[in-house]
């Protein structure tokens, strides 16, 4: 090769990298931008509307305006909106379902709108009869999947987002938990790739474990993600519970599925489950997350 040749090479070759790197760079600049658009302050303002409807529980008129609230934010957000309407128990139930298209979904999202009928653990007992405000066990995961419907990009592979009925009355003669979302894994035949519940993930001091019975490989690809967005501190890498939630029916239904949850929260079912308890940086250090696996997911 002669030096003139042996130039040219060297010049290509210097170009070719400089391209690449530039794109990478850009890349990467246009993912971190993006994954920055999870408003966390509006997410927190939607669990204040959210109690702000009074008690949730199912029957009532905050369950009411919440389905009303939810729909409309969801619509506006550029989504299809579908109930499923059906019945346990004999209690009527009605699981919000939020679509971008008709496609199948890879992913399903899901949190629960109701609220407790009592709150049980109050340490004040002459509280326990009324209902639970559900700032945290509750509006906290609405307000994070509302987030996401604003800003996931359009893009991503075929997402729902479902808000799940009639959730948190165990232990109430007549009633029992996770009502909606075994009644949407018995009646609605979807194969996604994963399904994700996020549940009491507003916790001003947010420590969420490993949950036990959620699929493994899943979790691991949410947990390192936290991990990259430098959220190790509040996802900790550990196994503590072993949770009855949401997530539990698809489990049994043979799908891979997660629970997001801080179980390490003194207001569970108490009147003093509300907004103060709730900082808009957990709700943002959960949905970044999510934000950002989901696109992850989409580009492999």
């Amino acid at each position: 090769m002669t030096k003139r040749a042996a130039f040219i090479y060297l010049t290509f070759i210097a170009i070719l990298l400089t391209l690449v790197i530039g794109w990478y760079l850009a890349s990467f600049l246009y993912f971190e931008t993006n994954s920055a658009s999870f408003d966390s302050s509006r997410a927190y303002a939607d669990v204040q509307t959210q109690v702000a409807f009074g008690a949730r529980t199912p029957g009532s008129q905050g369950h009411a305006q919440i389905r009303k609230w939810m729909r409309a934010e969801l619509e506006s957000a550029g989504w299809v909106v579908e109930v499923q309407q059906t019945e346990r128990m004999g209690h009527p139930i009605y699981n919000i379902i939020a679509k971008r298209n008709d496609d199948a979904p890879q992913i399903i999202l899901g949190a629960h709108y109701d609220t407790r009928f009592y709150a049980d653990n109050d340490p004040d007992l002459t509280k326990r009869s009324d209902p639970v405000p559900g700032a945290n066990d509750g509006a906290s995961g609405v307000a994070v999947l509302l987030e996401l419907a604003r800003t996931l990009p359009a893009d991503t592979l075929p997402v729902w987002l479902v808000f799940f009925d009639t959730e948190d009355n165990g232990r109430i003669p007549g009633w029992d938990w996770i009502l909606g979302s075994r009644a949407f894994a018995e009646e609605i035949s979807v194969k996604p790739r994963a399904v994700v519940v996020v549940d009491m993930i507003g916790d001003s001091d947010l420590n969420i474990y490993l949950e036990k019975n959620s699929d493994a490989a899943i979790r691991a690809q949410i947990w390192s993600t936290a991990e990259k967005l430098g959220y190790g501190e509040q996802f900790i890498n550990e196994e503590k519970y072993s949770m009855l939630d949401d997530h539990i029916p698809f489990l049994e239904a043979g799908l891979p599925a997660v629970d997001i949850i801080d179980f390490d929260y003194k207001f569970w079912h108490t009147t003093q489950d509300t907004p103060d308890k709730v900082s808009a940086e957990s709700l943002g250090v959960v949905g970044d997350t999510l934000w950002n696996w989901i696109v992850e997911q989409s580009v492999q």
